[in-house]
């Protein structure tokens, strides 16, 4: 996979099908096994489609990357500015609301690119740090950011359907300049 190409770009409402496609399928073959098929549903019915993705790519506060590889999407991330809960104490985060790699390409790099990128974008939005939420049970995630230099910071609830799942809250300072990677 060395020779592969990723192209990084910002998420137009062209892509707003694909995109509700593509984070649905990644959301559920993620926490699919470990999810009550119920609340699954509900979850996905109110947090993705075409209808829900347009309205997320429309909104000026979010700001939507796709990972691609020969013109198919290999991941994506979402970036917004949103209120940070009481454990983030740097008041000019943002946040990485979403980030997923299609598992054909755990492994390959795509996740590093598409991280830079999150960093790039965390920078023009004006934030000094991003944080996220991670299930407290999704160990590769969890792994991931921690390689990348994210800290835990505390805990918050995340909803899938009516089920009430406690996420861990992490932080990391935006990587910035020419070149800015991610931690190692």
């Amino acid at each position: 996979m060395s020779d592969v190409r990723f192209v990084l770009r910002r998420a137009t409402p062209t892509d707003a099908a694909s995109l509700a496609s593509f984070a649905a399928r990644t959301f559920l073959e993620t926490f699919g096994s470990d999810n009550d098929p119920q609340h699954m549903a509900a979850h996905l019915a109110t947090s993705y489609g075409p209808a829900q993705q347009q309205v997320e790519l429309a909104d000026p506060t979010i700001v939507t990357l796709v990972l691609e590889v020969d013109a198919a999407l290999a991941g994506y991330a979402m970036v917004r500015r949103h209120e940070p809960p009481p454990c983030v104490t740097n008041r000019t985060s943002v946040e990485l609301w979403r980030f997923y790699v299609d598992q054909p390409w755990h492994g390959s790099g795509a996740a590093w690119r598409l991280m830079t990128g999150v960093h790039e974008v965390a920078a023009d939005l004006g934030g000094t740090a991003l944080w996220l939420s991670v299930w407290e049970r999704n160990a590769r995630a969890r792994a991931f950011y921690k390689k990348c230099g994210f800290e835990d910071v505390g805990t918050g609830d995340f909803w899938v359907g009516g089920d009430r799942q406690t996420d861990r809250i992490l932080v990391v300072p935006v990587a910035t300049g020419q070149g800015a990677r991610p931690h190692d």
